[in-house]
């Protein structure tokens, strides 16, 4: 049985990731800062699969470690979704409270990248490591230069990862993306980490897309918001379209953000 660690998966895209991957038998380690919440997610997913819920913040290292141990000798999938946007309302980068800022930095950087240390033992090759990011990594959001420029060190540091450990996908995603697409984004997100899209290279080094998407959800534009291959077999979005029917961090757009558990 297929093992997944995911964090931040007591609502939002972490959730959504971890139903998907229950109706496929995976067996689920999850966490979120919130109890009551967590365990309502572990009671839904246990009807589909084995589930351990371990609560706590991923800024403590203790935390980490329990998920990895919970985890067992075999990870075939990290997700990193938890995440804090940091002050409300989010004041300006003038204004930010430094110590404020490193909370934000400490959850949404440092945590990401000390839980695959402690898991990169337990990845056998092929393995998939999937770190959640956002539009506000690209865009240059008013107020949002706190948490946006986390998610873009997040970003860099995914793409650093990928290029140090070939033998793993790493994959960063835009949960902006994936939620407005709803279930169906989920489910080639989860596609595509399995056994979905690959960047075969030909022998002058050129690369091309094989796209397992089905016929049908090709034609209705369902795509995964996993895009835009690096070197091979590393992956990561590039910020996709931002559609009018979503949730957003952006102010402007007067919607709720949307962050890991």
């Amino acid at each position: 049985m297929d093992t997944a660690l995911i964090t931040g998966a007591s609502r939002g895209l972490g959730l959504a990731l971890a139903r998907e991957l229950a109706r496929r038998s995976w067996r689920l380690v999850i966490d979120a800062r919130g109890a009551d919440a967590l365990e309502a997610a572990r009671a839904e997913l246990a009807e589909l699969t084995e589930v351990v819920a371990i609560p706590g913040d991923v800024a403590d290292t203790e935390h980490l470690h329990n998920l990895v141990q919970a985890a067992g000798p075999r990870i075939d999938l990290l997700v990193n979704n938890a995440s804090v946007l940091g002050p409300s309302p989010q004041p300006p980068l003038a204004d930010y409270p430094l110590g404020a800022l490193e909370h934000v930095y400490r959850v949404n950087v440092m945590a990401p990248l000390a839980l695959f240390q402690l898991a990169l033992p337990r990845l056998r090759p092929g393995a998939c490591v999937l770190n959640v990011t956002s539009d506000a990594a690209v865009e240059p959001y008013e107020g949002w230069g706190g948490y946006g420029s986390s998610k873009a060190a997040l970003e860099q540091l995914s793409r650093i990862l990928g290029a140090e450990h070939p033998d793993l996908r790493i994959l960063a995603v835009n949960a902006l993306a994936a939620l407005a697409g709803g279930s169906q984004h989920c489910r080639h997100v989860v596609a595509d980490v399995r056994n979905g899209v690959r960047c075969v290279r030909d022998r002058d080094g050129s690369a091309a897309d094989r796209d397992d998407t089905p016929a049908g959800e090709r034609e209705r534009g369902t795509t995964s918001p996993i895009r835009q291959p690096l070197r091979g077999r590393r992956w990561i979005d590039r910020a996709g379209d931002h559609p009018r029917d979503h949730r957003c961090g952006n102010r402007r757009c007067g919607q709720q953000a949307v962050t890991g558990g």
